[in-house]
C-alpha cells in the first residue's frame, strides 16, 4: 500500500505533531507533503522520508511569517498531484483536510479542529487589541471565502477522526459531517510516579525552600490558554503560603510577570525532562484554558498529579471529577481531578480549597492508570483498526459501482 500523509505546516513539535509522528511510525515509508518546513523544528520520525512542500516554502519572511499567508494555503494544499497512491491520511488544523485526492483513492483525515481563526476564535486572532486595523481589514475580506472554501473541501474527505466529542461537535456544526472519536497519543512511558500522596504534597506546600510542592501551569504565554487567571488568584493568595510555577513563554509573559505576586515563579520553556520532573513534584496541575483536547492535563496525570481545569472543551473527556465516570461513558472511574465553572480567579481560588479539603480522595496510582487510556499504544492500535475497516469498506463500494 503506497501511503501518501499530508500535514499543514513543519515548524515545530506540538500535539498535532505528536499525531503525524505516530503516523510516521505506522506508516514508515510514507511520503509527506505539507506547506513548508522549517529544518531541525521536528523529530526524525518525521523527517526521516520524502518531504515534498508547497510553493509557500518560498514565499518571503515564511519561517516567521508564513500565517500572513493564510489566503494563499487553499491553493497550496491543492497544488499537490497525489496520483499513484492507494490511502491518503491527512492530519488537519487548517487547510490539510482540502488537499486534491484523485478518484479511487481513499482519504481519512484526522482533524485536530476545524480551522479556528475563522470560525470559533475567529475574534481571539483578528479582533480588536488582537491585530493591527490593516490584518483585520484583509482578515474581513478573507474569512468569508475561506470558510466557504473550508465547508467545500470537506467534501473530498472520505472518512473523518475527531480528537475529541468536543471537535466532533465542532466538526458537525461547520461541515454538517459525523465523526470517529480517536484520542491523541500520549507517550505516557516518559512520565512516573513521584515518592507520597496527593495530601502529603499539600501538607507540606508553602514551606522551605523552592523544592517544596507548588501548583503548576504548563502552557504557552499566549491571550486564549488564560494563564492569565491562574496568576491572579495566586497573587491574591500570596498571604496563603500557596506557590504557583508557570512553564512557558510567549507574547504575554512580559504583561503577566509583572502582575504576579513574588509566590508566583516565571521558568520560561524547560526540557521534557525537567517538566516531567514537575509534572511528578506537583501539587496540581492548573488549567484554565478552553481546548479541542488538551495533552498537558494527561502528561500530568500520567504522572499521578489531579488536575483543576476550567470544565469546558476536551478537559470534559479526559479529567474525572469525583462521582465522574472515565473514557468509557458510564464507566465508574477513580477521581483525577476537579473543575471550575467560570474562567476567573475566585472560580480557580475556590477549586483550589475544595481541592485541598478533598485531597484524600486522590491516588497517584489511579489517576495514571486512568492516563494509560490516552498512551501512544492504545492510539496506533485505533488508527490502524480504523484504516483497515474503512479500506475494506471502500474496496466493497467501489466493486458494487462496477
Amino acid at each position: 500500500m503506497k501511503v501518501a500523509l499530508v500535514h499543514d505546516w513543519l515548524t515545530g513539535m506540538r500535539g498535532g505533531e505528536a499525531v503525524l509522528e505516530a503516523f510516521c511510525e505506522l506508516y514508515p515509508n510514507a511520503d509527506l507533503y505539507t506547506l513548508l518546513h522549517t529544518p531541525s523544528t521536528v523529530s526524525g520520525t518525521i523527517t526521516d522520508r520524502k518531504i515534498v512542500t508547497s510553493f509557500i516554502q518560498r514565499l518571503p519572511f515564511v519561517e516567521r511569517r508564513y500565517r500572513m499567508y493564510l489566503p494563499l494555503f487553499p491553493r497550496a494544499i491543492r497544488s499537490f498531484d497525489l496520483s499513484g497512491y492507494d490511502l491518503v491520511l491527512s492530519s488537519s488544523h487548517c487547510v490539510a483536510k482540502g488537499v486534491r485526492v484523485p478518484s479511487g483513492v481513499v482519504h481519512i483525515s484526522y482533524i485536530h479542529t476545524p480551522m479556528r481563526y475563522i470560525w470559533d476564535r475567529y475574534d481571539d486572532y483578528f479582533g480588536p487589541g488582537r491585530a493591527s486595523l490593516g490584518v483585520r481589514l484583509a482578515a474581513s475580506i478573507a474569512a468569508p471565502r475561506l470558510r466557504a472554501w473550508d465547508v467545500a473541501s470537506s467534501e473530498g474527505v472520505d472518512w473523518f477522526i475527531a480528537n475529541s466529542r468536543y471537535v466532533a461537535a465542532r466538526i458537525k456544526r461547520c461541515y454538517n459531517r459525523e465523526s470517529t472519536v480517536i484520542y491523541p497519543p500520549v507517550n505516557c512511558s516518559r512520565f512516573g510516579l513521584a515518592d507520597g500522596t496527593v495530601e502529603g504534597k499539600i501538607k507540606r506546600a508553602g514551606k522551605g525552600s523552592g523544592c517544596d510542592p507548588f501548583y503548576l501551569v504548563v502552557s504557552a504565554l499566549v491571550p486564549y490558554k488564560r494563564v492569565d487567571v491562574a496568576v491572579e488568584a495566586f497573587t491574591n493568595m500570596g498571604q496563603t503560603g500557596r506557590r504557583l510555577v508557570v512553564i512557558g513563554s510567549g507574547p504575554e509573559g512580559a504583561k503577566l510577570k509583572s502582575a504576579a505576586g513574588p509566590n508566583v515563579e516565571f521558568l520560561g520553556w524547560k526540557s521534557n525532562e525537567e517538566i516531567a520532573q514537575y509534572y511528578r513534584e506537583a501539587a496540581a496541575l492548573l488549567f484554565p484554558g478552553e481546548e479541542d483536547f488538551g495533552i498537558v492535563p494527561v502528561e500530568a496525570m500520567a504522572s499521578g498529579t489531579p488536575v483543576l481545569a476550567f470544565a469546558k472543551g476536551g478537559a470534559l473527556e479526559t479529567v474525572v471529577p469525583p462521582g465522574g465516570t472515565g473514557k468509557r461513558e458510564g464507566e465508574a472511574a477513580a477521581p483525577t481531578g476537579l473543575f471550575f465553572g467560570s474562567q476567573t480567579p475566585e472560580a480557580l481560588t475556590k477549586a483550589v480549597e475544595e481541592f485541598e479539603r478533598c485531597s484524600s480522595l486522590f491516588d497517584p496510582a489511579a489517576i495514571r492508570a486512568h492516563a494509560l487510556e490516552f498512551d501512544s499504544v492504545r492510539f496506533t492500535e485505533s488508527i490502524r483498526e480504523f484504516i483497515t475497516l474503512k479500506r475494506e469498506e471502500f474496496a466493497r463500494t467501489l466493486k458494487e459501482e462496477r
